[in-house]
């Protein structure tokens, strides 16, 4: 009798032929390139390094598409959006150390916003490790040890043979949801030593669904099919799965009105009559919200931001629908299922019953309404004329990134992305510098679509060295820069707070002539000018800089008072 796992595939005659004979000149790098490519990566981003120039030899012998950013942070959040934009491990070559090290930002933020993202560091040569500080360049008694709290996995390599392996584990827990970064380290001397291992092939690493039990979607269904006052929470879990449409269909069968939080940007359409769009940070919402007696969380921890800074105090049942267990009833108590959000989404859909209710779309005109008066009341006009302006110039298939500025926080609550997975920011970790490298790796992604950038002066300070990788690549990017002389967000809360800002004001350069000066056309704009310039600048192929002096306000808070 013949069982199936007694099977196993029999090399072909050509097969057991190259095997035998592998091409010379490899070493351990080539070992690693040809397991990303078996693995389907296409594009890879890094910076070479004097452990690391083993992987980087052997890009020359791949079809690997490298991308060489100036900073190795900044090579991060390229890779970071490359994994966002096509759900694929966006492998991140890196070397010992310090260039190691310069990476965490970047990858926290890929933790933070479940981004895919394949770090494969050098580290110092095999008889240097144990933490015996010899001396080596680079050395760190414990590499590992500085990612472990960042990434979801760490792997490591001390052979040739691991490598193909390593690579396939770290991929394959990459991509299993939630996706995130994770981290292999592989010594410089087995990244450089000739290899005689046959050129890698065969590897399978299918991430495992998580399927939803179908116990609690079978009282989920019930509990929302018989509730008074439905409404759904939408997060970046929704926007990750591609289950934009579940939701949408799942929201119309249950008349439920939807909001989506900031990282689930896109998840349900802006202006549909069941539509909050994303306003939470507004009590009117968090009101709103609170009075639902069944409220279904899809994706979302309901952290800070997502909770109106801890102020949303549910008093209905809350279903929650979370693909990381470790956020699931982290903040409230909730019929947690630990579940991939299409699949969880597919299984309500096939078992909830329809229900009917002609006041939701009136319910929710009543709370946008309340909250646009809220913010009319403010004298805001700038603000929203800006925002208006970029809205209205970016092609509605065009993805954006935002970077930590006052711009982005008005985007949050009040931008329409139009589309789903178009948006995205740095609200995960809340670093500064993600938007203009971020787009670079967008757009390395697809480049036949323009892709907006936006920061103010102080976090464009961080990525000005990526104008340089702009124009070698020839990369579709338009960077929106508005400057406000300083940290503008920091300036307002430390006034604020404490009557007067300190260490906010910023000397900066100007940023045309320095956009200029990497071959990357900039032009100054004006509030009145910005959609045509905006609008010029992204349909014209390659980099380019609009530059916008704008001081700039935030709305005032509701969770303060």
């Amino acid at each position: 009798m013949t069982h199936d796992h007694d099977l196993v595939l029999r090399p072909t005659a050509a097969e057991t032929s190259a095997a035998l004979n592998p091409p010379p000149g490899r070493n351990g790098g080539d070992l690693v390139v040809e397991t990303l490519t078996g693995l389907g990566a296409t594009t890879v981003f890094g910076l070479p390094g004097q452990h690391a120039l083993g992987m980087f030899d052997a890009l020359r012998r791949s079809d690997l598409r490298y991308i060489g950013l100036r900073v190795e942070n900044n090579a991060g959040f390229a890779a970071d959006a490359y994994g966002r934009i096509t759900g694929e491990a966006a492998p991140l070559l890196l070397s010992t150390g310090p260039g190691a090290l310069t990476s965490l930002a970047a990858l926290q933020e890929a933790a933070a916003a479940s981004a895919p993202v394949l770090a494969i560091s050098s580290q110092i040569p095999t008889a240097g490790l144990g933490g015996g500080r010899h001396g080596y360049l680079h050395e760190l008694p414990d590499q590992q040890a500085s990612f472990r709290g960042v990434v979801k996995s760490v792997h490591t390599v001390r052979t040739q043979s691991q490598i193909p392996s390593a690579i396939a584990a770290a991929w394959e827990s990459a991509l299993t949801v939630p996706h995130g970064p994770v981290w292999v380290e592989i010594p410089q001397d087995v990244l450089l030593a000739e290899t005689s291992l046959p050129v890698v092939t065969a590897l399978d690493a299918t991430p495992e669904d998580v399927v939803p039990r179908p116990e609690l979607t079978a009282v989920a269904a019930h509990l929302l099919s018989n509730a008074a006052r439905p409404a759904i929470i939408a997060g970046g879990g929704v926007v990750r799965a591609d289950a934009a449409g579940k939701l949408r269909a799942l929201a119309e069968k249950l008349d439920a009105p939807v909001i989506t939080t900031f990282g689930g940007k896109g998840a349900f359409p802006w202006e549909h009559p069941l539509s909050l769009q994303s306003w939470l940070e507004d009590r009117h919402t968090t009101d709103f919200l609170e009075d639902a007696d069944v409220l279904l969380v899809v994706g979302s921890g309901l952290g800070e931001l997502s909770s109106n800074y801890h102020t949303f105090k549910p008093r209905g049942r809350v279903i929650q629908i979370e693909a990381d267990l470790g956020k699931l009833e982290s903040n409230h108590p909730a019929l947690g299922i630990h579940a991939d959000a299409r699949l969880a989404l597919s299984a309500l859909l096939e078992t909830a019953e329809e229900r009917t209710d002609p006041t939701a779309a009136d319910r929710v005109r009543t709370v946008l309404t309340r909250v646009r008066e809220r913010i009319a009341a403010q004298e805001l006009t700038l603000e929203q004329d800006v925002l208006a302006s970029v809205r209205r110039a970016l092609p509605d298939d065009s993805p954006s990134f935002w970077d930590m500025t006052i711009l982005a926080y008005w985007a949050w609550s009040a931008f329409d992305p139009r589309s789903s997975n178009s948006m995205h920011s740095a609200q995960g970790a809340g670093g500064l510098g993600y938007g203009f490298p971020a787009a670079l790796g967008a757009a390395a992604a697809d480049p036949t679509r323009p892709v907006l950038a936006v920061s103010g002066d102080g976090g464009a300070l961080y990525s000005i060295a990526e104008l340089a990788t702009a124009k070698q690549y020839g990369l579709n990017v338009t960077w929106l820069i508005v400057d406000d002389g300083g940290y503008g967000i920091l300036r307002e809360y430390m006034t604020d707070t404490f009557g007067e800002a300190t260490a906010t004001e910023l000397s900066r350069p100007d940023y045309v002539a320095l956009a200029e000066s990497f071959g990357v056309p900039g032009v100054r704009t004006t509030r009145e000018t910005l959609e045509v310039d905006l609008a010029k600048a992204l349909a014209t192929p390659g980099p380019s800089v609009v530059l916008l002096p704008a001081v700039l306000r935030m709305f005032a808070p509701t969770h303060l008072g």
